[in-house]
């Protein structure tokens, strides 16, 4: 794993950006498309942000730490906080063909993820909160 890239962040919205770049680039040197690269950092942006809203209470008193690598043909990134635990069974799904002002407020971001990577995979361990997404390379 020492070669598995890794960036560790202070969990605050400002650190989104630095987030981004870093799985971006990441993704695009694992022979990602531009437009698949972006769905990577699309998926991780939302993530993370869910991480800082809701794992930390916004108060960006945790890290949130996020590792790249290829594995066979999978672009895969793993993110670990150490926030409040998350029970994606708990989250509704959302109703993404009722009117718009007849949604509820939230609820998308775990949809999006799903929507734009090819796996999804969320465990409480040890090492906190660990979200493992997965974007085949074979596809792109």
């Amino acid at each position: 794993m020492s070669n598995t890239p890794t960036l560790r962040v202070p969990a605050r919205g400002e650190q989104l950006a630095v987030v981004g770049e870093f799985v971006h680039a990441a993704a695009r040197e694992a022979g990602l498309s531009e437009r698949l690269a972006y769905h990577v950092q699309t998926a991780v942006d939302e993530a993370c942000a869910n991480i800082i809203y809701h794992a930390y209470d916004y108060e960006g008193q945790g890290t949130i730490e996020i590792r790249c690598e290829c594995r066979h043909n999978d672009f895969i990134v793993t993110i670990v906080d150490h926030g409040h635990p998350f029970d994606p069974g708990a989250v509704p799904e959302p109703d993404v063909t009722a009117d718009l002002h007849e949604r509820h407020e939230g609820g998308l971001g775990r949809y999006l993820m799903q929507k734009l990577m090819d796996e999804v995979h969320h465990d409480f361990t040890r090492e906190g909160n660990v979200l493992t997404m997965v974007k085949h390379l074979a596809r792109s």
